[in-house]
């Protein structure tokens, strides 16, 4: 393993995301390139935080990042190890820097994502299912605790993916959450007194989703997501109009 710094790819100031998803980023590349041996085990986070030039809490979030991504798992007293290869990243994601590109990307989500949702009802299997409710029951148990439930909602969109066994389905949503955990925040750290409603609408839309996938029904299970994709939007909107 070569011990020179990763360079961090772009102008820091100019590159899009936080620096835990550059880091993020860099890590499944050097995954992809085999540098962690076949085993598979990472460095220390020390050892990585001085590859990448980073303090240990942002190695930290985007290992975290990882390990709810399901690449990497931690066993105490043994390590950080690879068990199961990443989707390729873009070579960038296009940056949000406007709400005109909020709308585009909103459009490209309800593509993806409705189209994911109807291969899902034709092909997921009681398996399939059992990880879509698990993943639905955390999203639930985080938001009832009053904690943001970013990491629990994009795992929510990613296990329905997952559900169409359709890699490509699942490699573009996976390649593109940090523009949905970008929104994601922005709702959760705007929401005012309406909150708790907000909270029973998205989970009654996410119920449907699921619904529709139980019963086999790729039109309704496509129209549930274009639904809850175009509220959320225009909760994103509502969340950044001005007073």
């Amino acid at each position: 393993m070569s011990s020179k710094r990763d360079p961090i790819a772009g102008d820091p100031a100019e590159a899009s995301g936080s620096l835990s998803s550059q880091i993020y980023a860099g890590v499944v590349e050097a995954i992809l390139r085999g540098d962690f041996g076949a085993q598979g085990k990472l460095p220390t986070e020390s050892e990585l935080g001085a590859r990448y030039g980073v303090s240990r809490p942002t190695i930290r979030e985007a290992l975290s990042r990882l390990r709810s991504d399901g690449v990497i798992d931690s066993k105490r007293g043994a390590g950080t190890y690879v068990v199961r290869m990443p989707a390729a990243p873009p070579a960038s994601f296009t940056p949000i820097r406007n709400l005109a590109d909020v709308e585009s990307y909103y459009t490209f989500r309800s593509c993806v994502e409705s189209g994911a949702a109807a291969e899902a009802a034709q092909f997921r299997t009681a398996e399939d299912l059992q990880a879509l409710q698990a993943a639905f029951d955390a999203l639930n148990a985080r938001e009832e605790s009053g904690s943001p439930a970013v990491e629990e909602d994009v795992q929510f969109h990613l296990a329905m993916a997952r559900c169409s066994h359709n890699a490509f389905f699942v490699a573009t949503i996976e390649t593109s959450v940090a523009p949905i955990r970008q929104f994601m925040e922005l709702a959760y750290g705007t929401r005012d007194g309406r909150g708790q409603e907000r909270v029973y609408v998205t989970r009654q839309e996410h119920q449907a989703v699921i619904d529709a996938i139980v019963r086999r029904s790729p039109g309704d299970a496509a129209e549930a997501v274009r639904t809850h994709i175009l509220a959320a939007k225009r909760r994103i909107f509502e969340a950044t109009r001005v007073p």
